[in-house]
């Protein structure tokens, strides 16, 4: 049972890590202004903008002088459940 919660925690850590990626990418990506057809974009886009804008509804403050702090905001709390799942599912 331990070796199974183990891969159960670990799988978890890896998305995790892979969406933190996926909204730095975006998050970079916005200070560009690529083209919005591109297939990439687009899967960034559906991936990321539902989160975001969630974040920006439950806190419209993460928006401050035009600067949409919300990729922090999601990337802070990733961490947070991915350092507290690690410490308190595997001790």
């Amino acid at each position: 049972m331990n070796a199974f919660l183990f891969a159960i925690v670990n799988l978890i850590h890896t998305v995790i890590t892979l969406y933190i990626w996926i909204v730095i990418i975006s998050a970079l990506l916005s200070f560009v202004r690529p083209d919005p057809y591109n297939p990439i974009v687009q899967t960034l886009y559906r991936l990321t903008e539902p989160v975001y804008a969630w974040v920006r509804r439950k806190m419209p403050f993460v928006i401050v002088g035009g600067l949409d702090l919300s990729p922090l905001v999601i990337i802070l709390g990733l961490q947070f459940v991915d350092t507290f799942m690690m410490r308190a599912l595997l001790g």
